[in-house]
C-alpha cells in the first residue's frame, strides 16, 4: 500500500514542475492521480470520410495534404498557416492560428487524422486548430479520450499523459479490497481493469463496467465504514441522563413548539436517556426553530447535573444564541456564560473557574472553547451550530473536552434523505420540516439586467419605509484568476454609493475580513447603521436582522440553489413582507430552469432535491461539510440502484464479519482505515 502513497514528482515523467501544477488539482500521490476522474470523454473512435463530417460538432477524419501550407502575417503579430487535405470524397481546409511550424512539418502526399470542430459548409468542410497526428499512430486519435477537469499550467495532453504514466506505475500495486464472493455476485470487473478504462476506455461497454465497477466499491467502503464507525460508538457509554418530564421546559417557553421541533426533543431526549453517547443530527430549514431543540437537550442535560456546551461559527451569532438563551434558562437557575475571542481578560479567568467548578450549566463560545485552558467539570453534550463551517478536527477537538458527551449537531442545509442517509450514516438524524408560526414566506423573482432600474427603486422604497437590503455579489473568474474578493465587494459598494444611492449608508462585508471586522460590520448592519450591505456569501449564515426585507443575489446564476435558499433565509425574520430578488445574466435554459425551482418553492428539502437532480451530489458531498471521505465517482443522481446494491451487500458481509477481522477482508478493512483515518475521531 505505501507505494500508492508515492508522491507524484517522483513517477516517470512527472517531475518538480508537473508535480506542483498537479498539486492545484489535489494530487499529490500516485493515488490522488489514478483516482483523478475525467468529466467527460471524446469518442475519436470514428474515423469520418470529409464528406460526411458533420458540420458543427467535434470529428475525425483522415485525410492526405494536397498542396503545401501557405503562411500569412495578420495583425497583432500572428501567424497564420492554411493548408488544403483531401480524401476520396471531398476537400477539407484546415487553418493554424500562432503556429508557424506548422509551415515546415506538413509535406504534400502526406496523410494525418484530424480531429476537431468541424465548420463550413456541406460543399467545403473546415477545421480551425485541430487536434493531428500520422496516420496509424492512434495516441490522440482512433479511440475514446478522456477530458479531464484542468487548472492553470495542466493541459489535456499533459493530464493524460501523466495518468498514463501513473497506471503503468502502479499496475502491480493495485489490491482489489472487494472481497471476491461480492464481485463475482454483482459481476463487477477486476480492479486494474477499471481503472484502465475509466481513463483509457477500449469501448463504450467497457467504460461502464468500469464505473459501475469503481461506484459499487466507493458506496461499498462508505457504507462498511459508517458501520465500524457507529458500532465503535455503541460499545462505549455515555454520561447518562434520568428521564425527566420535559413539560416544566414547554411550559417557559414564550411560543409553542411545532410537532417536528417536539418530535426531534424527543429523539434527542431518548438518546440521551439511553446507554451510549447521543450522536444526531438536528436537520431544518433556515429559521425552523433548531436552536429551541438544542435549548431543550441543554435543559434536559442540566436535570442530571451535565454541563453543556454549543459552539457557533462566528462571534455574532454566539452572541445571539447568548441573548435569547440566558434569559430562558435563567429561569431555571442555569447559569449561562458566553466566551468568544474577546472576552476580557478577567471575565474570562472567572468564566472559566466557573466551568471548572461546575457553576455554570452552559457555556455558549466560538472556537474560544477549544483552547486548552477551558475545562469542565461535568461536559454532558456538546452543540455544534451550522456544522459545516466547522472543520472536523474543531468539532472532534470539542467533543474531546470530555469523556464521549453526548453530541447535537445542528444544520441549516437541507440535505435529501437519500443523501442525508449516506453523509450522516455515522449518525441519527432528526428532521425538522415545519416552520413555526409567524415566520413569513419570502416572495422570489429572477430579473436580468433589464430590470435594473425598477430594482434599484424598489431597493430605494425598501430603504424609504425604513427597512434594510442585503446585495450579495459572487467571485466570477476563470480558474486561479478569481478577482480579490476584497476588492471585488468594496468596488461594488463603492459604485453604489458614489453613482446610484448616494443619499444611502453601504456597508461591505467580505471574507478576508478579520473576524473582529467582519463581527463588527454585521453588528453596525443589525443595529440599522445602515441601509445596504453589500456582500459576498459570507452573510449565507449569519446574525438575525429582522429589519431587512429583501436580499438582491448579483449573477444567481453562479450559485447553487441550496446556497441560493440559504442566502434568502437571511429576510423574512421580522413582521414585515419580505422579497428575494435573483440577478441572472446567464441565459441557458438549464439556469432559467434552476432559478425558476426557487420562485416556485419554499422548502428547502425540495429545493436540495432539485439541486441533486441537476447538480449531481458533489455540492454536498464537500469534506468540509461532513468530515466523511468524498466521493469522487459514485452518482447518488444516477447510482440510486446501485447503491441499494452496495449497501445491501455491505450488510450481509458485516453481518458474517462485523468487525471485518477475518483475514480474507485484511485488504478492505486496510482500506476503510485508510479512508477514514483523517475523519474518524470527528465522527466518533
Amino acid at each position: 500500500m505505501a507505494e500508492l502513497n508515492t508522491d507524484v514528482r517522483y513517477i516517470k515523467g512527472i517531475g518538480e514542475t508537473r508535480a506542483k501544477a498537479l498539486e492545484k488539482l489535489g494530487v499529490y500521490t500516485l493515488r490522488d492521480l489514478i483516482a483523478f476522474f475525467p468529466r467527460r470523454y471524446e469518442d475519436r473512435s470514428v474515423i469520418y470520410p470529409i464528406a460526411e463530417l458533420p458540420v458543427g460538432e467535434t470529428a475525425c477524419c483522415q485525410a492526405m495534404i494536397a498542396a503545401p501550407p501557405t503562411s500569412h502575417r495578420i495583425p497583432g503579430g500572428r501567424t497564420l498557416v492554411k493548408v488544403r487535405a483531401v480524401d476520396a470524397t471531398g476537400v477539407l481546409d484546415v487553418t493554424f492560428f500562432n503556429q508557424a511550424y506548422r509551415q515546415q512539418s506538413l509535406h504534400t502526399g502526406e496523410s494525418f487524422v484530424f480531429c476537431g470542430k468541424v465548420e463550413g459548409n456541406l460543399l467545403r468542410r473546415q477545421m480551425v486548430n485541430p487536434l493531428m497526428e500520422p496516420e496509424g499512430q492512434h495516441q490522440l486519435t482512433g479511440r475514446i479520450m478522456p477530458v479531464y477537469p484542468l487548472t492553470k499550467g495542466v493541459s489535456q495532453p499533459l493530464m493524460q499523459k501523466a495518468v498514463r504514466q501513473g497506471l503503468d506505475a502502479c499496475r502491480e500495486l493495485l489490491p482489489d479490497v472487494l472481497p471476491d464472493k461480492v464481485r463475482m455476485a454483482h459481476q463487477l470487473c477486476y480492479v486494474n481493469y477499471a481503472y484502465e478504462n475509466i481513463h483509457f476506455p477500449a469501448s463504450f461497454e467497457a467504460l461502464e463496467q468500469a464505473h459501475r465497477r469503481l461506484a459499487f466499491e466507493e458506496l461499498f467502503l462508505l457504507k462498511c465504514g459508517l458501520h465500524l464507525l457507529r458500532s465503535r460508538r455503541v460499545d462505549v457509554a455515555g454520561p447518562r441522563c434520568h428521564a425527566v418530564d420535559m413539560q416544566p421546559f414547554f411550559d417557559a417557553l414564550p411560543f409553542p413548539l411545532t410537532d417536528a421541533q417536539r418530535r426531534a426533543i424527543g429523539d434527542a431526549a431518548a438518546d440521551m436517556a439511553s446507554a451510549r453517547p447521543m450522536n444526531r443530527l438536528c436537520q431544518g430549514d433556515v429559521g425552523s426553530g433548531k436552536t429551541m431543540v438544542a435549548a431543550a437537550c441543554v435543559w434536559f442535560a442540566a436535570q442530571s447535573g451535565w454541563q453543556s456546551a454549543l459552539m457557533a461559527p462566528t462571534e455574532i451569532l454566539a452572541r445571539q444564541h447568548y441573548e435569547n438563551l440566558a434569559p430562558l434558562f435563567e429561569r431555571f437557575a442555569i447559569p449561562c456564560a458566553l466566551l468568544t475571542g474577546s472576552t476580557r481578560a478577567k471575565e474570562r479567568r472567572a468564566i472559566l473557574e466557573g466551568l471548572a467548578d461546575g457553576s455554570i450549566g452552559l457555556c455558549i463560545g466560538t472556537h474560544a472553547l477549544l483552547t486548552a485552558d477551558v475545562q469542565y467539570q461535568h461536559l454532558g453534550l456538546v452543540v455544534t451550530d451550522e456544522q459545516h463551517r466547522f472543520g472536523v478536527a474543531q468539532r472532534s477537538a470539542l467533543g474531546q473536552k470530555a469523556e464521549n458527551p453526548h453530541m447535537l449537531v445542528l444544520s441549516a442545509t437541507p440535505i435529501p434523505r437519500t443523501l442525508a442517509l449516506i453523509i450522516y450514516g455515522d449518525l441519527d438524524v432528526s428532521i425538522i420540516n415545519e416552520l413555526p408560526p409567524g415566520r413569513q414566506k419570502v416572495d422570489t423573482f429572477t430579473v436580468d439586467e433589464r430590470y435594473r432600474q425598477r430594482l434599484n427603486g424598489f431597493i430605494r422604497k425598501q430603504a424609504a419605509e425604513g427597512h434594510q437590503v442585503f446585495i450579495v455579489c459572487p467571485l466570477v473568474g476563470d480558474g486561479d484568476d478569481l478577482p480579490d474578493e476584497r476588492k471585488a465587494v468594496t468596488a461594488y459598494a463603492q459604485k453604489l454609493q458614489t453613482e446610484v444611492f448616494p443619499d444611502l449608508r453601504i456597508a461591505a462585508l467580505h471574507g478576508r475580513m478579520k473576524p473582529r471586522e467582519k463581527d463588527a460590520v454585521m453588528a453596525a448592519f443589525a443595529a440599522g447603521e445602515a441601509d445596504i450591505l453589500v456582500s459576498t456569501t459570507v452573510v449565507e449564515v449569519g446574525v438575525d436582522v429582522p429589519n431587512a426585507t429583501l436580499m438582491v443575489v448579483e449573477n444567481a446564476e453562479f450559485f447553487g440553489l441550496s446556497q441560493l435558499h440559504q442566502l434568502r433565509g437571511r429576510v423574512g425574520r421580522g413582521k414585515d413582507k419580505s422579497y428575494c430578488v435573483l440577478v441572472s445574466q446567464g441565459g441557458s435554459e438549464e439556469t432559467r430552469r434552476r432559478l425558476k425551482a426557487l420562485t416556485e418553492t419554499n422548502d428547502g428539502f425540495q429545493i436540495a432535491e432539485e439541486d441533486l437532480k441537476l447538480r449531481g451530489p458533489g455540492d454536498f458531498f464537500g469534506q468540509r461539510q461532513h468530515g466523511l471521505p468524498a466521493l469522487r465517482i459514485a452518482d447518488l443522481n444516477c447510482d440510486m440502484r446501485l447503491l441499494d446494491e452496495a449497501q445491501t451487500a455491505a450488510q450481509e458481509l458485516l453481518a458474517q464479519d462485523g468487525d471485518l477481522s477475518d483475514p480474507a477482508h485484511r485488504q478492505l478493512k486496510a482500506r476503510i482505515e485508510e479512508l477514514f483515518e483523517i475523519h474518524a475521531e470527528g465522527l466518533n
